[in-house]
């Protein structure tokens, strides 16, 4: 399991905006906005069934995260492998990111949704303040 400092722990358990990166069949990277959930050293993301990115996951787990708090240069980001791909036939993940998110449950309860576990291999972070670089970054 990735270690990282704590102060980058407590950024990932904040509900942050982020994006992620999966690897398109063509070799393309693609990026798309999405709510994520830090989870005891790994991290869920929650898609439709139907989403292109979930049958790229499946073919190449390799995926990144990138997550700030509004300020584009306050971020973390996470490079690792999606570990697992679950059905969330009873809405449980999707209402789980919707609370954190929106403080509600997730509207459309009749959505097929699948959730992916990724476990962090390495990251890189940087703000102004120094408090989320990684180890060797400054902010000069």
């Amino acid at each position: 399991m990735l270690k990282l400092p704590p102060q980058v722990e407590a950024f990932l358990r904040q509900p942050n905006a982020a994006v992620i990166a999966s690897v398109r069949p063509d070799g393309f990277p693609m990026t798309v906005a999405t709510w994520y959930d830090w989870d005891d050293g790994r991290v869920l993301v929650n898609m439709h069934a139907k989403r292109a990115r979930l049958e790229w996951m499946r073919l190449n787990p390799k995926v990144s995260l990138t997550i700030f708090d509004g300020d584009w240069y306050r971020h973390v980001s996470l490079y690792g492998k999606v570990v697992a791909i679950e059905e969330d036939g009873d809405l449980v993940d999707i209402d789980r990111l919707a609370v954190r998110y929106t403080g509600k449950p997730f509207r459309n309860r009749k959505a097929h949704r699948v959730s992916a576990w990724i476990d962090p291999m390495g990251w890189h972070g940087w703000d102004p303040s120094g408090n989320l670089s990684s180890p060797g970054v400054s902010a000069s």
